[in-house]
């Protein structure tokens, strides 16, 4: 019989669409970890680990239904569980709905492994990442959130149409708040280098129509599926490796931001510790405007919860 890997890590809300797509792309990346799913529906969470372990065959992670219990002791605990976004919704109504769902997950997972790191991705993911910070007892450093980027990913792959270069050489972030309030960092994004609006091809073209087509891709999904859980189980599956590998490399995520008092989606460098690098990006003027309304818009949705 296989070994079983010694990571483990946590998909809470396992059964459901999000929780299943991060499973399975934890086991499809090859990720060497022991992935427990983890689900109110005892039913769904067996279901859905016993669908991915089929799949774990050629791999060196393992894939099983797990308690919440077992979870609170895992080396990553990914949460995805919370009320379903509904069409045209704002992310910010989730917040009363899905605050009483992330206070008892947290209340369930208890005993808390210390050094385990926590990964929101239910939404409002910049919100409910501090919901889950101050009710989980761990350090800010081991609390994050998948922030914006997906929404990144959404923009490299834009830009990467409109340009011709490949969407891992593009430099380019979503920043702010994971929703309404997001912004595209134009003034500090690269391409070979260079910054990125002299390349030829974006020269002339509508930036905001840009920014909003990335913004509102999200609802463009829900209105035609009912959900989004492909790319955003992708997402959390590379976090959730950067983190067991201690790889150092920079995402944009909701993570506490000192110098601006809040979680919010902003350039850090991540490892086996949690956060380890926070960065300064540079904006302009209109940028740091929206940067601003983001801020003041999480605050206050986070005053209610504090």
């Amino acid at each position: 019989m296989a070994s079983i890997p010694k990571q483990k890590v946590a998909v809470i809300g396992g059964g459901g669409n999000v929780g299943a797509s991060t499973a399975f792309a934890l086991i499809a990346k090859g990720v060497p970890a022991e992935v427990l799913i983890v689900d109110l529906s005892d039913k769904a969470a067996l279901g859905q680990a016993l669908d991915i372990s089929d799949a774990s065959f050629t791999m060196p992670g393992t894939c099983r239904q797990a308690s919440f219990k077992e979870a609170g002791q895992a080396d990553v605990i990914i949460i995805t569980a919370g009320a379903r976004q509904k069409p045209d919704e704002p992310r910010s109504n989730l917040i009363d709905r899905n605050y009483t769902i992330i206070k008892s997950i947290m209340d369930s997972l208890q005993p808390i492994k210390s050094t385990a790191k926590l990964l929101l991705v239910s939404n409002p993911v910049d919100v409910l990442t501090h919901i889950a910070q101050t009710t989980s007892g761990l350090p800010r450093a081991q609390v994050i959130g998948s922030g914006t980027y997906l929404d990144s990913g959404r923009l490299r792959n834009t830009l990467s149409d409109i340009t011709g270069v490949s969407p891992t050489s593009i430099h380019a972030y979503m920043l702010g708040e994971h929703g309404d309030n997001q912004f595209t960092g134009w003034s500090s994004a690269r391409i070979g280098g260079l910054p990125l609006l002299d390349h030829p091809k974006l020269r002339g073209l509508d930036l905001d129509s840009i920014n909003q087509k990335i913004a509102r891709k999200a609802y463009e999904i829900i209105e035609a599926k009912g959900s989004t859980y492909y790319g955003i189980g992708m997402c959390a599956a590379i976090i959730a490796e950067a983190l067991l590998n201690n790889t150092s490399q920079v995402f944009p995520l909701t993570h506490y931001v000192e110098n601006l008092g809040c979680y919010m989606s902003w350039p850090a460098a991540i490892g086996n510790s949690g956060v380890e690098q926070s960065f300064d990006v540079k904006l302009d003027s209109a940028e740091t405007t929206k940067l601003d309304i983001a801020v003041n818009a999480i605050k206050e949705a986070c005053a209610k919860y504090t």
